[in-house]
């Protein structure tokens, strides 16, 4: 997988600070219907505002390049979003956060169905198995503000989707490719290709990423590489215009070297099949039916000897003691099968989204020591999870100016644990009630909203976890209790002229919020030098927001600052939530022309003095505080043709030595010291191109 490190020649790097892009911003409607969107050269995103539902969903397109470097999975992409965060463990697969919160409390779907990791210390993020440019959009709905999906996410619902690809007989095809190239041997193939007619069509989406282990500024190496593919199918049907059928199937595979952990991923091995049926126009009152169903198959393989060199360990043999090597594997998968029907009925000034859904999943798993093997398990299945929802969501146009959007759902959960001999069922309760305001004469919307959402605890926090409330060194089954969230959410996005601003904040309440301590338990060796995690529930408090501001100085210079910033108590024990990425802003600026644009982003990020050592989630904990940095990124793209469109950047250009306030401490055995922290990359090149056709 060693490929030779790729560093632009002093004048290739001339021409992409000559090509260098900044921000995006939302353009004000009557300007954005008067460009040329034909010709003008795409803009390399750097920061995202609210810019649908009055601020309360963003919307984004994965297939535009991201600063930094273009995004390996879905948590790289989400973190361009303002509000996102990451847990990093070296050069991909983080783990995303979002306001602070983590896991479960974000829902991320894929086309609508829910595709979960197997790892029990979540080495393989939902996000690992998602390549964000095979995607159409992302939607992120901030807050507890819908019902429309299982187990609804208290902290944000983020929705990946493909849309359906226009065709006709005179053009029977359409598609996107794009090759990205980058310091320390990145190489990205990505391709997307749709051939049929306005009744039928096949799709392909296929991609390839790998990367050696980077640099930080520095110059010392961060064990960081990895390599991954996915491949996708689809078959659609369209019999009318009113009429969509799609069956998709996939497969994906990959590695990953984990700088912040004592294993590396040497499997993410994916497999999908999915059916998906729409029909509109059913009759005057119901507009649409939508019903599918999603299986997936993740097999996921860790080890500490295929991608590294493994730990040596003490061995006697008779009279000797010799030091031997202690290779070690787990083997973890799931299966997870959803599905979901819904109905869109509309009456007048009501429209009705009402439907149910399921999921249903295993989770089993093995272990080889070569070394002791006594520690060896046979493969068996150790959890079986399902639930059954119904939700019904209403919106009602009270007047040209103010919508009524309100919803509920209820979720019958069961979780049986055979390894523990038991058996887990609960029934959960969520709901919103929301007020959105337009006032198209001062180009301004408006929201505030009122969720609630109660949440079980989920697979890691049940198994993984090494006790519950009570401190007994056994799993969490039955004694950590459901999550309850109440939220207030509002917001606003506002142009004027020349000026936009948008700001989405938020306050919450937590009962049993269920928080992981890290302890040395003796006889217990974990994942992070010896500590393993205990859950226990606790009340906490927070707050935070979202915001920006935009301005276009003339028709070509534009700039815009955003900033977030998130906050969280722990009113139990009297101390702060921890985990929580620091205040950060964003300064981006811009010129764009009809064929290029030039630009610069600089990123700044305060220290962190808020923690709570050796308390944090089920992949990471306050380890101390975190200094402040910042960083300046430059990137641009040029419009080379009709559909040919080139991309370049420099990421991190004063090469600045600095690492994040999530990341994972270094692994011991790549010479890491205790709770140390790896570092960022360092300064990083790439150019990317990419054709439509």
């Amino acid at each position: 997988m060693a490929q030779p490190e790729f560093y632009l020649q002093p004048l290739a790097a001339a021409i992409a600070v000559a090509c260098s892009s900044a921000v995006w911003a939302n353009l004000p409607e009557d300007q954005m219907a008067n460009m040329p969107i034909q010709t003008l050269a795409p803009i390399v995103v750097t920061a995202h505002q609210g810019n649908d539902a009055n601020g309360l969903i963003v919307r984004a397109d994965p297939k535009q390049p991201i600063q930094p470097v273009p995004a390996t999975d879905g948590a790289d992409y989400l973190q361009s979003i303002m509000g996102f965060s990451a847990i990093k463990n070296g050069g991909t697969n983080s783990d995303v956060t979002f306001r602070g919160m983590f896991g479960s409390r974000i829902k991320v779907l894929a086309d609508g169905s829910e595709n979960l990791g197997a790892c029990p210390n979540r080495m393989d993020a939902p996000t690992s198995y998602i390549s964000p440019e095979s995607y159409d959009q992302i939607s992120v709905i901030k807050g507890p503000q819908t019902v429309q999906y299982a187990n609804t996410g208290s902290a944000a619902t983020v929705i990946f989707e493909r849309q359906k690809p226009e065709l006709s007989t005179e053009k029977p095809y359409l598609g996107q490719a794009s090759v990205l190239i980058g310091s320390f041997g990145r190489l990205d193939h990505n391709l997307e290709t749709a051939v049929g007619d306005e009744t039928k069509y096949i799709r392909l989406n296929a991609n390839r990423s790998v990367s050696d282990s980077y640099k930080d500024g520095n110059g010392d190496t961060v064990p960081s590489d990895w390599e991954r593919w996915n491949a996708d199918l689809a078959f659609g049907w369209t019999p009318d215009e009113d009429t969509w059928v799609e069956l998709t199937a996939g497969k994906a595979d990959g590695d990953a070297v984990y700088a912040g952990r004592s294993m590396d991923g040497s499997q993410f091995a994916r497999e999908s099949l999915g059916l998906r049926i729409e029909k509109k126009n059913v009759t005057d009152v119901i507009k649409k039916i939508e019903a599918q169903v999603n299986y997936s198959y993740n097999d996921h393989i860790m080890d500490n000897y295929s991608l590294r060199t493994p730990p040596l360990v003490e061995m006697t043999h008779g009279n000797m003691t010799m030091l031997m090597p202690d290779p070690m594997s787990m083997q973890v998968t799931r299966r997870t099968l959803n599905s979901r029907i819904a109905v869109t009925s509309e009456w007048e000034k009501l429209q009705l989204i009402a439907g149910i859904d399921s999921q249903m999943n295993k989770h089993g798993g093995s272990m080889t020591s070569f070394s002791m093997p006594s520690m060896n398990t046979e493969f068996s299945t150790n959890m079986k999870f399902q639930s059954y929802g119904a939700f019904g969501e209403l919106a009602y146009q009270l007047s040209d100016d103010y919508k009524l959007v309100t919803g509920a759902r209820i979720d019958q959960v069961e979780v049986d644990a055979f390894a523990l001999n038991d058996e887990r069922k609960e029934t959960l309760l969520s709901g919103f009630i929301r007020l959105e305001n337009q006032h198209p004469e001062h180009d301004a919307q408006t929201y505030i909203g009122l969720g609630y959402v109660e949440r079980i605890p989920d697979y890691w926090e049940l198994f993984s976890a090494k006790h519950g409330n009570t401190g007994m060194p056994v799993p969490a089954f039955n004694d950590v209790e459901n999550e309850k969230t109440l939220q207030l959410d509002m917001g606003y996005q506002h142009s004027h002229g020349n000026f936009s601003s948008w700001a989405s904040a938020y306050a919450g309440l937590i009962n049993d919020y269920i928080l992981m301590s890290y302890h040395d338990h003796s006889g217990m060796s974990g994942m992070n030098h010896g500590k393993t995690a205990g859950a226990k529930n606790i009340d906490a408090t927070i707050a935070g927001a979202e915001a920006g501001i935009g301005y276009q100085f003339t028709d070509s210079i534009q700039a815009d600052v955003s900033t977030m910033y998130a906050w969280g108590k722990n009113t139990t024990d009297g101390k702060p939530l921890p985990q929580i990425a620091p205040l950060e802003a964003r300064v981006n600026l811009r010129y764009v022309q009809e064929k290029y644009t030039l630009g610069a982003l600089w990123r700044v990020v305060n220290s962190q003095n808020r923690i709570s050592l050796d308390q944090g989630n089920i992949v990471g904990y306050d380890m101390d505080k975190s200094a402040g940095f910042g960083t300046v990124s430059l990137n641009g793209t040029y419009h080379l043709r009709e559909g040919v469109d080139l991309s370049a950047g420099i990421d991190n250009v004063l090469d600045k030595t600095y690492k994040e306030h999530l990341n994972k401490s270094g692994s011991a055995g790549f010479g890491f010291a205790e709770d140390e922290q790896f570092n960022n990359i360092g300064r990083n090149y790439w150019a990317r191109i990419s054709m439509k056709f």
